[in-house]
This record gives C-alpha cells, structure tokens and sequence, in this order.
C-alpha cells in the first residue's frame, strides 16, 4: 500500500514540474501518467478487497497534488474575503478537477474488470476526454488543466492543434504514458519479443512523427503580409484601489495618455484591459455617458482609431426580459449587469460584447436554471443570484475600414472553441482584455499568458493581449510572444500585426475530439452499468 501511495504522489509531482509556466520540463507529461498507471495496475492485480474505492482514493491523492500545486494562485484571488474563509471555498477548484480525474480511472478499472487491459486503456482515453469536455461545459466550467494545455510553454511541440485544438495534445499525452506503461510491463510480466519490439516502435512513432510535423511546420510558416497598427496600454491599477480609490475620469486620462504617447497616425485599435472604465455605464446612453465622450475625444487625432476597452455596463428593463435580471428599488424595473467589451470609434456606432464565460460563483451563479425558484428568496434576503449576465455566443467587432476582432475578456482565453467560433465569424485577429492583478505576482498571470499562445496557434491568428498589470503581450501566429510588458509597470507597446481571414481545420470543425471522446465514455459507461445490471439478475 505504501509503494502505491508514493507512486501517486510521484506521478502528481511530474506533472506539477512538467507544467508551465516552467521550462524546459515539458517533457515530463509523457512519463507523468506512467507510476499512477503502474499503481493502478498494481491494485488490480492484487488480492486486496474494494479495490475500485483504492484507486479512486489514490489517483484523487496524486490529483489533487497536480492541480494544487499548479493553481495554487487561485487563493490569493480569493483572500479579499477573508484569508481563513478563503481556504475551504479554494478547496473546490483545488478538488473538483481531482474528482472528475479519480472518477475516469475509477471507470476505467470497471472497465478493466469486464474487458481486456488494450480496450480499457482506450477506454480511459475516452473517459479522460470525456471529463475534459465536461469541465468545460458545465456550470461549475475550470477547464484550466486541460492536459493539452502543458505543451503551452512548448508551443513550437504542437502547431498541428491547428487541426486538433488542445484536446489532440491531452490524447497524445495519454497515447504516450500508456505505450510507456505497457513497455514497463511488457518487461516485468515477460512477454515476448516481437510485442516488446512492436510498443517501442509505436512509441518512438507516436512520439517522433507528430512531433517532426510540428518543427517543421514551425520553421516553414510564413504569414501572410496584411498590417495593421497595434496599440495595447498597460495602466497597472491596483485591482482593488481601481474601483474605489481612484476615479473613473483619472484612470482614463491614465490610459489615454500612455496610450497617446506611442499611437501614430494609422494606429487602428487601442486595445485596454478588462473594466478599464470601471464605472457602472448604462448601454442604452452611452452616447451622453462622460467616460464615453472622454474617449472619442482622445480618439479626434486618430482618424481611423478605435479603442477596444473593458467596462462595467447595465441594462435596465420594464419587466423581468432575462433569467438573469434582478429588480431594481423602484417598482417595475429590472437589470442585468455585464463585464463588457466595447469598440468605441470616430463616430455614433458603439459595438458591445457581453462576457460570456463567467467564471462560476465570482460572476455567476452554477446551476441557475435549475435553481431559478431560489431567486425571490435570495433578492428578499438582498443577496446576488449571479452579479453577471452574458451573451450567448461569441462576438466579432468590425472597425470602420471593415477589419474584424474577436474581444475576449479574461477567463474567455482559455475556452479553444469559442474563440474559434467568432474567427469563423470573420475575426481576422484575437484581442484578450484582462486584469490578472488579483492573482498577485504567482504562476497564474504567466499561464494566462502562455495559454493565449494557443489560441494563435489553433486560429492562426496574432493575439493582442491587454493586461492591467502584466502581463500584456504580442502574439504571432506561431504561437512566439513577439513583445511582453514586465509585470506591475506603467507602459504601452505598439506592433504592426499581420491580418488574417484563412480559416484553419479547428476553426471550421472545433472539438470534434471530445465529442467523439464523450460519445465513446458513454458506451463505455453503459456496457459497464450493462454488466453490473447483469450480474445483480443472477444474484
């Protein structure tokens, strides 16, 4: 049992080393896997009773240890409410993941105990995948560890997720550890020659060939020529101090003059972090809205500028028009409020995009169709039922002279597919608004950071990428962070970005790997509930 407990620590602390923001140790998420495999296989092969509790127990152990070490940033954003009532509410992130991680290889051993050990193996592929999917649709969304998104710091390892989007590096991952393990055990349990002989060529194949692939593509891409004049501030106001400290109007004439001070004449988009206008602005007068005029009043020397801004907006209504909208103090009236992008240009024309991967409890309620009775109860006792509304699907700002942008806000980043969606609207380039300031200076801003390299990668689109405090960044379509800000200073840069409207393979397809995934988790699912129902008629 001891062997066992070390082994799952051990595969928990690979995969911390192996994950970014570190360098170079990348490569430590092919033999991640390989000890919780062996530790697995080790109780299944034993005579021990419960052994489908064990290793629920164990892998949640080594779990648990990967993502704590790997997000344990998420604290310090927490922390405003207390440093003790931080702690347990922290633990959801830290073991929600490590569930649904123990829960695929608990299937995977029930698998395991109707069929051989190649089709569980595969078995658990689709249940890991499976498990991704849902973490990123579901209302309690953290798809933060994904596997493929460990090769972010690698990122010259996998320019082929133009094809497949990071799921395609979580299967390989998977394919990888299990010719490992099978490798290892080919050796301990004796089997012959020409089966041993037979892993390690598929391994060094599986390992080799997409790998190949992906340098080369790396060293023979070339964009295409289409600039067009960047401009990404970096006010760094301190998060908490931006809403009640420091007035709107100052913050403002902050970005407006760092951001005047490198803008030239054809400078097409300013781009400022998330709730730069930190205000509350109502949508439907924005026209007469001071903060409004403040900006296209800094926008009178740029012709053909718009500025791409975060700000904190509201709609009000006569009736309750949304699941979302909360009554206001006066009779009849209603409201939804948003973390909102707005493109702001040389004219009337004001374009809105309306966060809409919110993250769960901090902007949104989890389950709030399904808790929706509860919403009278929570406005009488004058609490928030979700202080956010969002917008269905992803939107595209166009600026006058027709080039389109994907506005992302922050959590948004790391969602592959919709990012995709709105490229396969016509975003010709990615432009990511974000705070990061209330994980303070940990790994969390430069994983946010390094995760946007694959968003270029999959889209083949440059990423602006607009941080309050840092870090703010220039993105090739190689996925190269071509120019970075240091964290926690005052600055702007500028870049001339190179436009694209080709659409790659994962732009027009998106997630085709996890559905498939799911589709086969479920059969795998029912043959396993199938037997089990069996097994209780004879009983």
């Amino acid at each position: 049992m001891k062997k066992n407990i070390l082994l799952s620590i051990f595969s928990g602390l690979l995969l911390w080393i192996a994950w970014p923001p570190t360098s170079y140790t990348t490569f430590l998420l092919f033999v991640g896997f390989v000890p919780m495999l062996i530790m697995m296989e080790n109780i299944i092969q034993s005579h021990v009773a419960k052994k489908g509790k064990k290793i629920f127990g164990l892998t949640f152990l080594g779990f648990f240890i990967w993502n704590t070490l790997c997000i344990y940033w998420v604290y310090n954003s927490l922390k405003m409410i207390g440093p003790i009532t931080a702690i347990p509410i922290s633990l959801i992130p830290y073991s929600l993941g490590p569930l649904l991680m123990a829960t695929a290889c608990w299937l995977y051993y029930r698998l395991r105990r109707i069929t051989n050990r190649g089709l569980s193996l595969f078995g658990l592929v689709c249940f890991w995948v499976g498990y991704e999917y849902l973490h990123q649709t579901w209302d309690l969304n953290f798809p933060w560890m994904t596997l493929g998104n460990g090769f972010a710091v690698s990122h010259q390892w996998i320019q082929w997720y133009e094809y497949t989007g990071v799921y395609g590096g979580t299967v390989w991952i998977w394919i990888i550890n299990i010719l490992l393990f099978l490798i290892y055990t080919g050796l301990r349990e004796g089997k012959n020659k020409a089966l041993r002989l037979s892993l390690i060529v598929a391994f060094v194949l599986v390992l080799i060939l997409p790998l190949s692939y992906s340098l080369y593509r790396y060293h023979t891409y070339q964009e295409q020529p289409n600039p067009s004049n960047i401009v990404i501030a970096q006010p760094n106001i301190d998060p908490y101090a931006k809403v009640s400290d420091i007035p709107t109007s100052e913050q403002l004439s902050i970005l407006t003059h760092i951001s005047d001070s490198i803008g030239q004449p054809n400078t097409e988009f300013f781009i400022w972090p998330e709730t730069a206008i930190s205000d509350q602005v109502d949508e439907d007068r924005i026209h007469s809205n001071n903060y409004f005029l403040q900006v296209q009043h800094f926008l009178n020397k740029y012709k053909n500028g718009n500025v791409l801004t975060g700000a904190e907006t509201f709609k009000l209504y006569d009736t309750r028009a949304t699941k979302t909208a909360s009554p206001t103090d006066q009779p009849n009236q209603f409201y939804d409020n948003f973390n909102t992008a707005l493109n702001i240009e040389n004219s009337a024309e004001v374009q809105f995009y309306h966060k809409s991967k919110l993250v769960p409890g901090a902007e949104s309620m989890p389950f709030g169709d399904a808790l929706s009775f509860m919403k009278p109860v929570f406005e009488h006792l004058g609490g928030a039922t979700g202080s956010y509304a969002g917008q269905s699907e992803p939107g595209v700002f166009y600026s006058q002279s027709g080039i389109g942008v994907d506005p992302v806000i922050c959590y948004e980043s790391i969602w592959g597919e919709y990012i995709a969606e709105s490229v396969h609207k016509g975003a010709q380039f990615i432009a990511i608004i974000t705070n990061d300031g209330w994980w303070e200076n940990t790994s969390g801003k430069d994983q946010h950071l390094d995760y946007a390299k694959l968003r270029a990668i999959e889209t083949r689109r440059w990423v602006c990428r607009s941080a309050n405090t840092g870090i703010s960044a220039f993105i090739n379509q190689r996925g190269d962070i071509v120019q970075h800000t240091k964290w926690w200073v005052k600055t702007t840069i500028k870049q001339d970005i190179n436009l694209n409207s080709d659409l790659t393979f994962y732009v027009l397809y998106g997630d085709y790997i996890p559905r498939a995934g799911c589709v086969l988790a479920v059969i795998g699912i029912i043959l396993i509930l199938g037997t089990g129902i069996k097994r209780i008629k004879k009983i």
